[in-house]
């Protein structure tokens, strides 16, 4: 007898919670999203540390700057991938927009006026945990630096300028590198093509292994928005 092939709106629900009907917070998901609910967690194959520096795989040589840029290799695990679209499907109806939200509650903006230049302050600047991390092994911490200035793109190529690397790259080497080894440490900033959060300036920063007091310093104590969903849902159980 042949396994029967769910919907990918119920792969990863208990049977007594499945609907019949697809979610609205599911309804939009693409070819992409669909492929990855459409897995059982327990299929899921987490990425490691190797994966990530070849999905990023750039090298900063001052103004020479030479990347395989393949981000949209990262993935979240199913049922994380779930509760983002969920999340992010009530954010948008109670805040107007996942922007609104990341402002007013995550990074408690209410002037985006920048006291200097491009990192020179540590108010025009914050370091959170991302929210919704992508499917990496455990050891891989996955932070977001936010920004309230410019880190200025080309038009002709959707990457950032050279100035632009060159700024992020002697931040990350300053505040992340000092404290963890040059080769546990990596950042990207999406293509604008690629990005889920438009509006406010951030880039990524992926540490391997670094120690807790570390990421508890950087991030001020930070809690992502997943471990809190995650919390509440086992007390509703």
């Amino acid at each position: 007898m042949s396994a029967v092939t769910l919907p990918y709106w119920q792969v990863n629900v208990p049977e007594d919670r499945r609907l019949a009907e697809c979610p609205d917070f599911l309804a939009d998901a693409n070819e992409k999203d669909r492929r990855i609910l459409s897995t059982k967690d327990e299929n899921y194959h987490y990425q490691t540390w190797p994966e990530v520096q070849q999905f990023i795989a750039f090298q900063v040589a001052v103004l020479t700057v030479q990347e395989t840029n393949h981000l949209e290799l990262f993935e979240r695990v199913p049922t994380d991938m779930r509760r983002y679209k969920e999340y992010t499907w009530k954010l948008k109806r109670e805040y107007g927009s996942v922007m609104n939200f990341i402002l007013q509650e995550r990074l408690r903006w209410n002037d985006m006026t920048c006291t200097g230049g491009p990192f020179s302050h540590p108010d025009d600047y914050k370091i959170l945990y991302n929210d919704w991390p992508y499917g990496l092994e455990r050891k891989i911490v996955h932070l977001v630096v936010w920004t309230k200035f410019d880190l200025e793109d080309d038009p002709a190529t959707d990457d950032l300028t050279p100035k632009a690397r060159r700024e992020i790259d002697e931040f990350v080497e300053q505040t992340f590198r000092s404290r963890v080894p040059r080769d546990q440490v990596i950042w990207f900033k999406n293509w604008r093509s690629l990005k889920s959060v438009h509006a406010v300036e951030h880039f990524h920063v992926l540490l391997y292994d670094a120690e807790k007091e570390f990421i508890r310093e950087i991030t001020h104590d930070d809690i992502p928005l997943a471990v809190k969903v995650q919390l509440a849902e086992k007390r509703l159980k």
